[in-house]
């Protein structure tokens, strides 16, 4: 795996996650961030997708975009 390490949060005070990582050889996505576990949002998410028990949803800031933009657009592989 060539796993392509695209950022971090940068106002994460840590300087831990989230991050957005990116596996160059079949162009899949990983996104390290914080767990979601409110029973209310996974059951409104679930009613579109339900999620799987080997599943999670993972919450990313939105002033994350840029990172995730920088992600998709270092193309996809075929």
């Amino acid at each position: 795996m060539a796993l392509k390490f695209h950022g971090k949060d940068p106002d994460n005070p840590g300087n831990t996650c989230p991050a957005v990582f990116r596996d160059e050889e079949t162009g899949d996505f990983y996104f390290q961030g914080e767990t979601v576990i409110d029973p209310e949002l996974l059951a409104r998410i679930s009613t579109d997708s339900p999620l799987l028990d080997t599943e999670s949803v993972v919450k990313l800031p939105a002033r994350m975009v840029d990172i995730i933009l920088e992600a998709c657009r270092a193309g996809v592989v075929r």
